[in-house]
């Protein structure tokens, strides 16, 4: 298990960032091994690398913002380094100084936006609650990041076009996830302990049904609203969802299988339909 500070979006990152720092603390321009095979650098940049200038800090977060909704806007294939330079007023060369590459600024833009996810999700203070009451706020504060953060949703899609190829160059975010089981699993084995969750619960299978019951939703919401009618971003709605996914993992969780079991028997036998040509 882990332990210690709280989880905040800067901590998590400050770790794996410090280890991508040259001694005049800034990341370096030689930062290849962070971006997929075939990424173009700057060829500029690789013949004559720029100085940072002192804001570097700041610079650097003007054009990860804009960088974002470039990326989001256009998808990483349509997305045009020009377009975030004028956006964020800075010049060109020195995004190439900071991120390397198209792919390399991408892949920053992503672990920035999971590293969002994962904060909102607040596993310090979940661990200390009861186990029903935990999984509720994990649940909740799963539900509620990805309502409140629609680029999660559309930068999820363009990664998974990609085939997770850039996501799997990142040295901060998968560790994350390790610590999302462990205390998924802490969660569930105080609660079976305590004897209100049920046994033989993946924390992997739950965590995808977490996510699923949400992702999905937001995901398909234009479709999904043309087809069936309804608008499914409206606040009513929204609130209605966020409980019907919430009482459907506890239910889950609290509910016995045997009890399951001898309810879905009695329906099978109280509703079984005789054989043609029998019981006349």
């Amino acid at each position: 298990m882990h332990a210690g500070v709280g989880l905040t979006e800067q901590s998590l990152a400050d770790e794996g960032a410090e280890n991508q720092k040259d001694d005049r603390g800034q990341v370096p321009a030689a930062c290849a091994e962070n971006v997929p095979p075939g990424a173009a650098m700057s060829p500029s940049l690789v013949e004559a690398p720029i100085r940072a200038p002192r804001n570097a800090q700041a610079n650097r977060a003007k054009i990860l913002d804009a960088a974002r909704i470039e990326f989001v806007s256009h998808g990483l294939n349509g997305a045009r380094v020009d377009r975030i330079a004028e956006q964020s007023g800075v010049n060109k060369n020195l995004i190439y100084h900071y991120f390397c590459s198209k792919d390399g600024l991408y892949l920053e833009v992503l672990e920035r936006i999971y590293l969002g996810l994962r904060a909102s999700q607040s596993d310090d203070d979940i661990r200390a609650l009861p186990p029903v009451e935990g999984m509720r706020r994990l649940v909740g504060n799963t539900f509620d990041h990805l309502v409140e953060t629609p680029d999660l949703i559309r930068l999820m899609s363009i990664e998974n076009i990609h085939h997770a190829q850039h996501l799997k160059h990142s040295k901060l975010i998968k560790p994350l996830y390790a610590r999302l089981l462990d205390t998924l699993q802490a969660l569930l084995e105080r609660g079976q302990a305590e004897g209100v969750f049920r046994g033989n619960v993946d924390a992997v299978d739950l965590y995808l049904s977490i996510s699923g019951l949400a992702y999905f939703f937001l995901s398909n919401q234009h479709t999904l609203s043309w087809l069936l009618d309804h608008d499914f971003v409206s606040a009513r709605r929204l609130k209605q969802r966020r409980r019907h996914v919430t009482e459907m993992v506890l239910a889950y969780l609290t509910q016995r299988p045997s009890d399951a079991v001898a309810r879905a028997s009695a329906e099978v036998l109280r509703t079984k339909v005789k054989p043609e040509g029998r019981g006349k």
